[in-house]
């Protein structure tokens, strides 16, 4: 599993013209679901998610996680980050799990990431999406899980 994370003062995902999710402070996480990837891989990575440390503290240092500050979350599915892009000018999504279990796993991030107690906003799997950001820093950090 693949999470693209990006401190944002604010971000919205828009579908046909119309916001569908919108957050102020916090982390915009852009999400991919790679074949292999179980709902156990899902909880790491939104525990990981939840408690990475990219936020200011007092002293201008990033020691603060999204659960420390009590920021918001915008989970967009954005299955092109599996892409292999390894050989020649067109990207291979061999990588990436089928549409079926990947929308299960967002769901699975979403669900998971709204248990935590943070307030959650999600893009709609398998839409064709707009995602508007204002980047805090900029900050932008990826992680990458492997299945467990």
């Amino acid at each position: 599993m693949i999470a693209l994370l990006q401190r944002v003062s604010s971000a919205s995902v828009s579908i046909g013209g119309e916001i569908t999710g919108s957050i102020g402070v916090g982390t915009l996480v852009l999400a991919a679901v790679e074949v292999g990837d179980t709902e156990a891989t899902a909880a790491k990575m939104v525990r990981k998610i939840s408690r990475y440390r990219m936020f200011s503290d007092d002293n201008g240092r990033m020691n603060l996680s999204l659960l420390d500050t009590g920021g918001e979350l915008l989970l967009v599915p954005q299955f092109t980050l599996a892409a292999d892009t390894g050989r020649g000018l067109r990207p291979g999504f061999s990588k990436g799990a089928s549409p079926a279990e990947g929308r299960l796993l967002f769901d699975t991030l979403v669900s998971l990431a709204g248990e935590l107690g943070c307030r959650v906003q999600a893009g709609q799997f398998g839409a064709d999406m707009q995602v508007a950001l204002v980047n805090d820093g900029p900050v932008t950090f990826w992680l990458q899980e492997s299945p467990v």
